[in-house]
């Protein structure tokens, strides 16, 4: 069993927040770059 605190981090590219690693990701974490929807829908353009 993994502790919370033992999860892999990130650093959304929109909002510069530390995000932790979620199941759903578990196939893609080295392509999030989002910490959610709201950050990848407002991601800068260019």
């Amino acid at each position: 069993m993994v502790r919370k605190g033992d999860l892999p981090t990130k650093i959304c590219a929109t909002c510069g927040r530390p995000f932790t690693w979620r199941k759903k990701w578990r196939e893609v974490w080295d392509e999030v770059k989002y910490c959610s929807d709201r950050c990848r829908a407002g991601r800068p353009k260019g």
